[in-house]
């Protein structure tokens, strides 16, 4: 479910109305469950994987607290990068190493048998995956406390409007929002109807045309002149910047509409004077 198309809106229109009504003690529940909805839209498989890297952090992130020993503390942080690493790492990589073995054995005058999987790479993985382990990490290094509800753990790991795109929050700033989940504001409707209005019209209007002129240079770049070929990465900066600049705004400001105030994460990345702060 894309934020730039008709069936999100019609989820939004849907879930922020019932939202705004009912009683706050099922608003966290509600959120909860639309999320897994928004989430598995794509393919319902998707929101095991979810489900299992939200179990495995809760349940260590306790015990990492709980310990005093840091060998204890170090394997349990351990069990937290294997297993969502881990995850990450088959699901983005599995046939690429396969495909460099193959090769590699080629080269050295052995034919290995074909060996691939149909997988399908689930959406935002790599997002939620650094999110809950930002939560471990956290833990381990004394920066946080870990929260005894599982639905409060649940639903920052699984919360649908930064869920798929980012920004990937800290559990210090995300998390007690959650737990105090209350109705927006006012001004955070007034603003988050503005990101959102902002953020398609960067995406949309901006990302997506320059994508097009992108794309049309990069397919052929025999049919354009020099000067044509050296705008066309400027071109492509714009793009990408629409992109994820667009996708952000629009995230912050569905958040808004339901009281929560996530990180800004796009702040005139262009205009800074060194790497880390690009």
């Amino acid at each position: 479910m894309l934020f730039n198309s008709y069936i999100f809106l019609m989820f939004l229109a849907i879930v922020i109305p019932i939202f705004l009504k009912i009683p706050k003690h099922w608003k966290k529940p509600f959120l909860l469950i639309v999320s897994y909805v928004f989430y598995g839209f794509w393919d319902w498989r998707f929101c095991v994987l979810l489900l299992f890297s939200t179990t495995l952090d809760f349940f260590l992130g306790k015990k990492i607290a709980a310990s005093e020993n840091i060998k204890e503390r170090k394997t349990f942080l351990t069990f937290s990068l294997v297993g969502n690493l881990g995850i990450l790492m088959f699901f983005k990589y599995f046939n690429f190493f396969v495909d460099s073995f193959q090769n590699l054995g080629k080269t050295l005058g052995y034919e290995l048998d074909d060996f691939h999987l149909n997988i399908i790479l689930p959406v935002g993985v790599s997002f939620y995956t650094f999110q809950t382990l930002s939560y471990t990490i956290d833990i381990f290094r004394k920066k946080l406390e870990p929260t005894q509800s599982f639905l409060d753990f649940a639903l920052f790991v699984s919360f649908f409007p930064q869920l798929v795109a980012g920004p990937i929050e800290r559990a210090r700033n995300l998390l007690p929002q959650i737990a105090e989940i209350n109705l927006p504001t006012k001004l955070q409707i007034k603003e988050g109807l503005m990101y959102i209005t902002f953020g398609l019209f960067m995406k949309m209007i901006i990302g997506d045309n320059a994508g097009a002129i992108v794309d049309m240079v990069f397919a052929n770049p025999s049919n354009y002149s020099s000067t044509e070929l050296l705008i066309a990465p400027v071109v492509f900066l714009v793009q990408v910047y629409g992109d994820f600049g667009g996708y952000s705004l629009v995230a912050r400001g569905v958040a808004k509409l339901l009281g929560v105030e996530l990180m800004v994460n796009f702040k005139q990345p262009f205009l800074t004077t060194n790497y880390t702060d690009f």
